[in-house]
């Protein structure tokens, strides 16, 4: 699925630092903790938990902080729809990062189970 030019400027222009107390927010409200908010962009990123704080204090955009990122290996397992989009079909690579870890974040606050979100054996 292709999204549009403008789409994809506006993401990678989000402020990450804006992002993730709303990330924080939506599972923290569903009963689930920062800890495993962090454990869940660590595993998509490879990036450590300081190297995030880095990116908040930083005010990195989604771009910036997507620019570094050693994607984990099993990222292509992250499928569905996210904002309306098949995060599996999405052309634009930074779009599709973002959006698996939209998507990630969406498994977290619905109650599932971590050994799932993470793709794990």
């Amino acid at each position: 699925m292709t999204t549009t030019q403008k789409q994809d400027e506006k993401i990678a222009k989000m402020s990450f630092a804006m992002i993730y107390p709303l990330y924080v927010a939506k599972v923290e409200k569903k009963g689930r903790t920062a800890d495993e908010l962090n454990e869940v962009i660590t595993w998509l990123t490879s990036y450590s938990e300081e190297k995030v704080k880095e990116f908040i204090e930083n005010e990195a955009t989604m771009k910036e902080f997507f620019a570094e990122a050693t994607m984990n290996p099993n990222a292509h397992l992250i499928t569905g729809k996210i904002c309306g989009y098949k995060v599996e079909d999405i052309q634009t690579p930074l779009t599709q990062q973002v959006r698996y870890l939209d998507k990630l974040v969406d498994e977290l606050a619905k109650g599932h189970k971590m050994k799932k979100i993470l793709r794990s054996a």
